[in-house]
């Protein structure tokens, strides 16, 4: 039988365990936006298009969408070889696409008044730009 001080301290140093994980653990379980419109109201919301290439055909067959610019945040969505994605934003190696996998229309192919966040109709993530050949725009 465990004792009242036994798992008081259980307590205690799983909480000290907890208090030393690293803040950007808990910073990536937050989605970061994809902005559109960044190129000013005369230009589509969305001035590029790429295609999903190059995926390893040993591999799962798909390309993550990720909740945000870098592998550590969550898979939110995956494409595949050969699918059309809308290049709204970029961090870095990662894009900021919104793509739909049906002929959807998502609303980012005209000019926005200003920058916003996209919010649909569409999906929206950050992918891997090496997996991303641009072909229009």
């Amino acid at each position: 039988m465990v004792g009242t001080c036994s798992l008081r301290r259980i307590g205690i140093l799983a909480a000290l365990a907890l208090a030393c994980l690293p803040l950007t653990a808990a910073a990536q379980q937050s989605r970061v936006p994809v902005l559109v419109g960044q190129d000013g109201p005369e230009f589509d919301a969305c001035g590029t298009q790429g295609r999903v290439r190059g995926l390893d055909a040993k591999g799962d067959g798909f390309l993550a969408v990720r909740a945000g610019p870098d592998s550590s945040y969550a898979m939110v969505g995956k494409v595949h070889s050969g699918d059309v994605l809308n290049i709204c934003d970029q961090r870095g190696s990662w894009l900021g696409v919104v793509y739909s996998h049906d002929t959807k229309d998502c609303g980012v192919g005209t000019p926005w008044p200003r920058a916003s966040t996209y919010d649909g109709p569409c999906l929206s993530g950050w992918v891997f730009d090496k997996y991303v050949a641009g072909f229009a725009g």
